[in-house]
C-alpha cells in the first residue's frame, strides 16, 4: 500500500516505521527542511528520536503534494490545532479515493470538533473514508519495537481492516472497531486526566491518589462519549483505559511529565519549555470542557486542569477541589438502580 505520513515528529517517525515494517511503501511529509534531510541523509530523525534508525524505504519531503501523489492511506500526524491549516492547504493533492486517518489526541479550540469531524469539514471526504488510530502507544517505546497494540476505529469496517492490514506487524497489534466518536473521545481526554495525575505526582501524593483520578477521569471521558453517542465499552479496551494508564502513569507521557511540573510549582509556560514538545492536553482541555458544557456533561477533573492551565489557579487546588464534590453513587450502582 503506498501511505503518506503527514507529519514527522515524534509519533509520525514511529508509525512510519511500523508502516514500512508492514511493507507499505511510505513517504514522509515534514515541516521542517531540515528533519526531511535528516531522515533522507542518516535514516535518523535526530530531532525526535536520535537513538532510533529508520528503515532506509522512508522518502522524507517537505513537499506535500509530492508525500500525497498517489496515496492510498493518508496518515495525518501534526498537531490538533494545526490540523484545519493544514488540511487547507493539502486538500486538493489529496487523492480522491484515499483513506485518512488521524493519529491525533485532540478537540478543536473554537469550534470544539474531534478531529475526523474537521478532516470531513475541510478535506470534504466522506466519513466512511475517515478514520482515527489511538491506543497506548507510547512513541519512544515503539521505536524500540516494543509489542504494543491500537484501536483502529472507522464506520465502515472493510477500510478498518484494510488499514489494520497496512499496520500489523510482529511487534505492533491494531485491533479494529467502528466507534470512531468513543476512540476519539477517549485519546482527547485521556490527556487532560495524565495533566492532573501529574499534578498529583509533582505534589508527592501516592497510589491511591493517583488510583482515584485515573478512575474518576475514565468516568468522565465516558459519559462525555456516551454524550456523544459513544460505545461505553469502547472505554474499557485499548483506545479508553489502556491508553489512559499509559499516558497517566509513564514518564515517557508528555502530558504526565507537564503535569509533574505543575505539581512542583511551576508555570505552564515554564513546564512547556522544560518538555519541548507539543502537550495536546494543554492545547485541548478548554475545547474539551466546552464540548462538555455543550452536552451538559459534568467533567470536575477537566474543570479543574482548565483552572491550572489557563485561569491561574494552583496545582494543589486540583485534588482539594476533586475530593471535596459531594458523594455519590458509582456509574454502575446508578445505571443498576435504574434498571
Amino acid at each position: 500500500m503506498r501511505v503518506a505520513v503527514m507529519g514527522a515528529g515524534s509519533w509520525g517517525s514511529v508509525f512510519s516505521m511500523i508502516l514500512t515494517d508492514a511493507g507499505c511503501e511510505v513517504s514522509l511529509w515534514a515541516r521542517s527542511a531540515a528533519i526531511a534531510d535528516d531522515i533522507n541523509t542518516t535514516n535518523i530523525n535526530h530531532a525526535y528520536h536520535p537513538e532510533l534508525t529508520l528503515p532506509a524505504a522512508i522518502r522524507a519531503t517537505t513537499n506535500p503534494g509530492e508525500a500525497l501523489a498517489e496515496a492510498e492511506l493518508v496518515v495525518l500526524a501534526v498537531p490538533a490545532q494545526t490540523l484545519r491549516e493544514n488540511l487547507d492547504a493539502w486538500s486538493s493533492s489529496i487523492p480522491k479515493t484515499a483513506v485518512l486517518a488521524s493519529l491525533i489526541k485532540g478537540v478543536e479550540l473554537g469550534t470544539a470538533e474531534r478531529m475526523t469531524e474537521v478532516v470531513i469539514e475541510v478535506a470534504g471526504v466522506e466519513a466512511n473514508r475517515v478514520a482515527v488510530i489511538s491506543g497506548p502507544n507510547l512513541a519512544h517505546e515503539i521505536a524500540a519495537r516494543e509489542p504494543a497494540a491500537t484501536t483502529i476505529a472507522c464506520i465502515d469496517e472493510d477500510f478498518a481492516r484494510r488499514i489494520q492490514d497496512a499496520c500489523t506487524t510482529d511487534y505492533f497489534r491494531p485491533y479494529y472497531t467502528t466507534d470512531v466518536v468513543g476512540v476519539e473521545i477517549a485519546g482527547a481526554v485521556k490527556n487532560v486526566i495524565a495533566l492532573a495525575n501529574g499534578m498529583a505526582v509533582g505534589l508527592g501524593y501516592g497510589e491511591n491518589s493517583q488510583s482515584a483520578l485515573m478512575t474518576r477521569g475514565l468516568a468522565e471521558m465516558s459519559r462525555l462519549g456516551v454524550a456523544l453517542g459513544a460505545n461505553p465499552l469502547t472505554f474499557a479496551g485499548l483506545a479508553g483505559v489502556g491508553d489512559l494508564i499509559a499516558t497517566c502513569q509513564s514518564p515517557l507521557s508528555r502530558n504526565r511529565t507537564i503535569g509533574v511540573y505543575l505539581g512542583e510549582g511551576l508555570t505552564i509556560d515554564q513546564a512547556q519549555v522544560l518538555t519541548k514538545t507539543t502537550s495536546e492536553g494543554v492545547k485541548s482541555c478548554r475545547s474539551i470542557l466546552d464540548l462538555a458544557k455543550r452536552h451538559d456533561v459534568e467533567m470536575p477533573i477537566t474543570e479543574q486542569v482548565v483552572n491550572v492551565i489557563h485561569n491561574g489557579s494552583s496545582a494543589e487546588k486540583v485534588l482539594k477541589a476533586f475530593m471535596s464534590r459531594p458523594t455519590t453513587a458509582e456509574e454502575g450502582q446508578e445505571q443498576m438502580e435504574h434498571m
